[in-house]
């Protein structure tokens, strides 16, 4: 019976990150109203689906086998505290890395159980944490100047069709990107500890992330489309495709990294590019206090709970 503990955290998280994640793939085309919100959860769970089956094993492998070789033990109790770590930042209506709580939660809690954790693979994955929203950031920013110089001599009508179908390919990228990073990350604890069946979990983790886009996503939608800065087509396409080239990139590494991170970090520079006071840095600072916050909270929470646990 306790191995099914870290498949329902699983499927909790899975359930939080879509809840957090419809905002990176489609929260710009719906601000756009380049798609309905409808039309964007069910277009989510297909790519999801997509993208854990294609390029999936990569990212679990590097945190569930090189980072710390689970057993249900870790899973567990890793899985439960993550979970409860990310529905608390997404009730809060702020974006939260999935990938760096489950990460902090797992190295915390084999730390206490005195597993052996690889430190120059937690160094890579920190390394990449920090590196992936400033290469997003320079991705997006040449897009835009790129779009600005190219379109500037079609018409305002025309440039804004194509912007509009550019930015739903983007999306679409982006949608891809979370199950085969996001989801897959927080799917490696349960398949690396021989929890569950790949095949099913996938399935059950993609549902589970359709049915927190559709009930729950809005809030952080509204936090990530119009808390930074004012976005138009243009700006959101520049940040979408940063941030997915960025992911992709990184995830073909095999590297747990944000797209919530990314698609911040793409947004955040196309509006200084604008200018600064086109950014609201004070939600900048609550998001970055957050980046740094959520995953030394989970280890210190696992460790800690691990260390009596078995006392």
């Amino acid at each position: 019976m306790f191995e099914f503990v870290p498949l329902i955290a699983f499927l909790l998280i899975a359930f939080s990150i879509g809840s957090n994640d419809t905002s990176n793939a489609f929260g710009i085309c719906i601000g756009c109203r380049v798609i309905s919100f409808r039309k964007a959860t069910l277009l989510l769970f297909a790519l999801v689906v997509v993208g854990i089956f294609l390029q999936g094993e990569k990212v679990m492998k590097t945190v569930g086998r090189d980072l710390v070789e689970v057993d249900v033990r870790i899973s567990a109790i890793s899985m439960v505290i993550a979970a409860i770590v990310i529905v608390f930042s997404n009730f809060r209506g702020f974006p939260v890395s999935s990938h760096q709580v489950i990460i902090g939660s797992l190295t915390g809690t084999a730390i206490a159980f005195g597993a052996q954790v690889s430190v120059e693979t937690l160094l890579r994955i920190i390394l990449s944490w920090i590196v992936s929203p400033l290469v997003a950031g320079v991705f997006a920013v040449t897009i835009f100047l790129l779009l600005e110089k190219l379109l500037r001599k079609h018409s305002l009508v025309a440039v804004n069709k194509i912007l509009k179908l550019l930015l739903l390919f983007s999306a679409i990228v982006i949608a891809y990107n979370t199950g085969a990073n996001e989801l897959a990350t927080a799917m490696a604890p349960v398949i690396y500890a021989k929890v569950f069946e790949p095949f099913t979990s996938a399935i059950l983790g993609a549902f589970l992330l359709w049915l927190g886009a559709y009930v729950l996503s809005a809030r952080v939608i509204e936090t990530v489309c119009k808390g930074i800065t004012a976005l138009d087509p243009k700006s959101g396409l520049s940040a979408h495709l940063g941030a997915g080239i960025a992911v992709l990139g990184f995830t073909t590494l095999g590297m747990p990294v944000s797209t919530t991170y990314a698609m911040i970090g793409g947004i955040a520079s196309v509006g200084f590019t604008k200018g600064v006071k086109a950014v609201r840095t004070e939600t900048l600072k609550k998001i970055a206090v957050n980046w740094i916050f959520a995953p030394l909270l989970s280890f210190a929470i696992s460790f800690l709970t691990t260390t009596l646990i078995l006392l």
